[in-house]
């Protein structure tokens, strides 16, 4: 089985392109979807406690968490320690499900795949991409966003260039929902491909 590894800065296009790789046919993994998940339930009262007010109702609220995280480099060191484990844990579950149904495709949609030292988790890697002014300006039409909080996110990825450089694959989400969508086509009949010459 091989695992695609899917990564890319903040408003690259990260959740459109595996929204389009689930509808290919590719069991996906959202690092993101499953902190979603925890947030609204076992990890809601561990954050409470190391950051009481961040809870609303049993569930964490993330725009009072990421003010109290973001610029902390402690605060957000101790939120790591919590939610990495519990979040690698769902993805070796599912990665052990699709083996046992016999995949030969998968892929894991890791944020900051390079930042956390997870490329050894994957065997290829799919970068997404888009030219900066694309990237602050859908990222600062998202509600509650902020420059300044765009500009802390920024701060702890690795430079867009960085990334290009050390993927395998690289598409650029700047040209459209149907170019990015035959971009991933093509990698996926790659290593598929790939995968019936191994």
């Amino acid at each position: 089985m091989l695992v695609l590894g899917l990564t890319g800065s903040i408003g690259m296009g990260k959740s459109a392109t595996a929204a389009m790789a689930e509808a290919a046919g590719i069991p996906v993994h959202s690092a993101d979807a499953a902190v979603h998940r925890l947030y609204a339930g076992p990890l809601a009262a561990p954050i409470e406690a190391l950051f009481p007010g961040t809870t609303r109702d049993g569930v964490v609220d993330r725009e009072a968490l990421a003010r109290r995280v973001l610029g902390d480099p402690r605060a957000m060191m101790a939120l790591e320690a919590l939610v990495h484990p519990m979040v690698r844990a769902e993805e070796a579950a599912f990665l052990d499900a699709c083996r046992a149904v016999g995949e030969k495709l998968v892929l894991l949609d890791v944020p900051l795949l390079f930042e956390s030292g997870r490329t050894g988790a994957v065997d290829r890697i799919l970068v997404v991409s888009a030219p900066a002014a694309v990237q602050r300006e859908r990222v600062l039409a998202r509600p509650g966003m902020t420059v300044e909080k765009f500009e802390a996110i920024l701060a702890r990825q690795m430079p867009d260039a960085e990334k290009r450089a050390k993927a395998d694959y690289v598409i650029d989400t700047s040209k459209g929902l149907a170019a990015a969508e035959r971009d991933l086509h093509a990698i996926i009949a790659d290593l598929l491909g790939h995968d019936r010459r191994t």
